[in-house]
């Protein structure tokens, strides 16, 4: 049975793009690469997030993204505002529902990903 082991995003610049996410997840580098940069949970379980030099600019409406899970909704706000201060930016999103429990974000590259709410009802 396949499972996922890595999620690779594309980035112009792959330093900065390392620091936001280490930042943003607790990741720690894998090793000294320098084109294509493996992060992995810093007690080593779980899934990686990778990094490889691209480029092609990010999609505004991508196919595929992140989904960041918070407890509830105040963490969510704490998380949100923690990342924009990493370096992350909100996105107009025009595609929210009435009552989302997800914010949608674009990292340090554009790439979006989103903090969702899972106790959002």
């Amino acid at each position: 049975m396949l499972k996922v082991g890595t999620v690779v995003l594309g980035v112009e610049d792959l330093e900065r793009a390392v620091a936001f996410w280490s930042a943003a997840l607790g990741y720690v580098r894998r090793d000294d690469a320098t084109d294509f940069v493996v992060l992995q949970p810093s007690g080593g379980a779980g899934p990686r997030i990778a990094f490889q030099r691209s480029s092609a600019p990010a999609q505004e409406v991508p196919r595929v993204h992140l989904d960041l899970y918070a407890g509830d909704a105040a963490e969510q706000a704490a998380e949100v505002e923690r990342l924009v201060g990493l370096g992350a930016r909100r996105v107009a999103w025009p595609h929210y529902p009435e009552d989302p429990d997800f914010v949608v974000l674009a990292d340090s590259e554009g790439n979006r990903f989103c903090v969702i709410d899972t106790a959002h009802g």
